[in-house]
C-alpha cells in the first residue's frame, strides 16, 4: 500500500509519525513550499506521478491538498484539522486514476485557533451528500494533533479499508 502523507504549513511528517504510517504500507511525503501557493495538488501529484497512491493523510493545509487530491483520484483520505472553507472547485483535477472509494475521515479540534472548525463544518454541511464522511470531533483538541490521537486515528482509518 502506497501511502500519500501532505504535512501543514511550516510543517514537516516527524520520525514518530511516520513509523506508525509505516506499519500500514510504504509512506511518500514529499516537501511543500506553500509558500509558492496554498493549494497545490496538480504540483504534488505531478512529483509523484510514478507512484500508485492508495490512501491520502494530510494535516491543515496539507488535509485541504489531500481532500482535493482525494475527491480528484477517488482515495480515501484521512484529514487532521482541513481548512476546507478554502476549497474551491477550480482546484480538482483531472488525472488518469480510476476512480475508487472516496471514503474521508476528518479530524477536527474544537479548540483549534488556527483552523475554525465551525468553518469547516459548514463547508461539509455543503457536501455531506456527496461522500461518505466518518467525523471526528474532540472538543480539548487544538491544532496541533498530538502521537497517541493520530495513531489512534489512524488505526480507525486503516481498520475501515480494505487493503
Amino acid at each position: 500500500m502506497n501511502i500519500l502523507y501532505l504535512h501543514g504549513l511550516n510543517s514537516k511528517l516527524n520520525d514518530q509519525k511516520r513509523a506508525i504510517l509505516e506499519k500500514y504500507g510504504n509512506v511518500y511525503a514529499p516537501d511543500i513550499d506553500y509558500s509558492i501557493e496554498h493549494i497545490q495538488p496538480k504540483l504534488i501529484l505531478e512529483k509523484l506521478k510514478d507512484i500508485e497512491i492508495n490512501v491520502i493523510i494530510g494535516s491543515s493545509m496539507g488535509a485541504l491538498n489531500s481532500y482535493i487530491i482525494s475527491d480528484s483520484i477517488g482515495r480515501p483520505c484521512l484529514l487532521f484539522n482541513p481548512p476546507l472553507a478554502k476549497y474551491e472547485d477550480k482546484h480538482t483535477i483531472n488525472s488518469n486514476y480510476t476512480k475508487g472509494n472516496s471514503y474521508k475521515q476528518i479530524v477536527l479540534g474544537g479548540i483549534d485557533d488556527v483552523v475554525d472548525p465551525k468553518e469547516t463544518l459548514a463547508f461539509l454541511g455543503n457536501y455531506i451528500d456527496k461522500e461518505e464522511i466518518d467525523l471526528h470531533i474532540d472538543p480539548r483538541l487544538g491544532h496541533r494533533i498530538p502521537l497517541d490521537l493520530f495513531e489512534t486515528q489512524t488505526a480507525i482509518f486503516f481498520s475501515k479499508l480494505c487493503y
